[in-house]
């Protein structure tokens, strides 16, 4: 495998491979920039078929990281990591203590934080090895701990704007949404939408999931296969990343895709396709930054619950700037985001190399 010249590469400054025979650990962090300050991304917990697998999955993870921490407005660069191993039968607390040291050994370069497959619970145990962690417990009315609610808010506002812009609509009541995956954040954000009178189709592998979705929110339960072609007014993916390709984006008839998860499109050109089909694509890391930014706050210290929600009403905002500008240029959404957000990257790295940042420890 050569990792220079994969496609996903994309630059980045540093890529670990760590290992811990006693434990089991086996991980990746991937370090895609630090241009804006110490890198920030979660940790996801997965049973990748292939080393091969998990280095694409973690390059292209810690790249969205890098454009969605530059499009938030957050001093932070972007990095992710990997644990190759099963959620459900691997976790031990000396694992993930393992995983901390690994952390640790970077310096303050990456900032780590939970992901898909790894909990607050299991951040605690890495709070154990390092400082360099966040999405902790935290007290009431401060900012942090689990992540997925925030995420879940800024991926509403963000559907809210995407309706408003396609449809001109300032309400969803009665609008049909297929929701791909509702566990953790999918959930959160049935539970908001459904708030709002929307007819909510769900589907997700694990049954139990989609039967708390139907029994708490009135959602229909739909094939796991067929779900992103269903006949809805918005499609939001919530599961794991590259379901937006060419096989599936002929078969969409949602006219707004709007989810949490990360790198929905398998290519930059996928995104072209659904432009030209009259899909209008908000940008994943730009509606689901409400996480990063209750984690980014949490480990700066000093930041309030009230603050981060408000912080997070933002990405309307910034969801609207890139839908006039595609739709001024004649360009696919997500290449206007990831040219403003390689733009801003771009120029702090001209700062940095002028001065650079200090690697950040906890406050107080």
């Amino acid at each position: 495998m050569d990792l220079f010249s994969m496609r996903d590469f994309d630059g980045h400054e540093r890529v670990v491979f760590g290992h811990d025979e006693v434990t089991g650990l086996r991980a990746i962090i991937a370090i895609h920039s630090t241009a804006l300050g110490p890198a920030a991304g979660g940790c996801r917990m997965w049973p990748f078929a292939t080393t091969a697998e998990a280095v694409t999955d973690v390059l292209r993870l810690s790249r969205g990281m890098s454009f969605k921490n530059a499009l938030a407005g957050l001093p932070f660069g972007g990095g992710k990591a990997v644990i190759i191993a099963e959620p459900r039968q691997a976790k031990t607390a000396e694992l993930f203590q393992a995983y901390g040291e690994l952390v640790q050994s970077l310096g303050g370069t990456y900032i780590t934080a939970e992901d898909v497959g790894t909990t607050t619970a299991d951040m605690e145990q890495v709070s154990r090895a390092t400082q360099f962690v966040s999405g902790l417990g935290r007290k009431p009315g401060e900012a942090g701990g689990d992540p997925a609610p925030k995420t879940a808010l800024g991926v509403f506002l963000g559907l809210e704007a995407a309706v408003k812009f396609r449809m001109g609509r300032s309400d969803l009541e009665g609008l049909r949404v297929a929701v791909q995956g509702v566990g953790g954040v999918g959930y959160h954000l049935c539970r908001l939408l459904a708030a709002e009178g929307v007819e909510l189709r769900v589907a997700d592998v694990r049954e139990a999931s989609t039967v708390r979705v139907a029994e708490e929110f009135g959602a229909s339960v739909v094939p796991v296969e067929s779900v992103l072609a269903e006949n809805v007014d918005v499609l939001a993916p919530c599961a794991l990343g590259a379901v937006l390709n060419s096989k599936s984006v002929p078969t969409i008839k949602a006219a707004i895709v709007a989810g949490a998860a990360n790198n929905q499109l398998a290519h930059e050109s996928d995104g072209t396709a659904l432009q030209q089909s009259g899909v209008l694509y908000a940008p994943d890391y730009v509606v689901n930054a409400g996480g990063i930014i209750s984690v980014a706050r949490e480990y700066n210290g000093g930041a309030t619950e009230a603050g981060v929600t408000a912080e997070i009403q933002g990405i309307p905002e910034r969801l609207t700037e890139i839908f006039e500008r595609a739709r001024r240029e004649a360009r696919p959404t997500n290449a206007v985001a990831d040219q403003m957000a390689r733009e801003r990257i771009g120029r702090a790295a001209q700062v940095r190399h002028r001065g650079g940042w200090i690697a950040p420890t906890l406050a107080g």
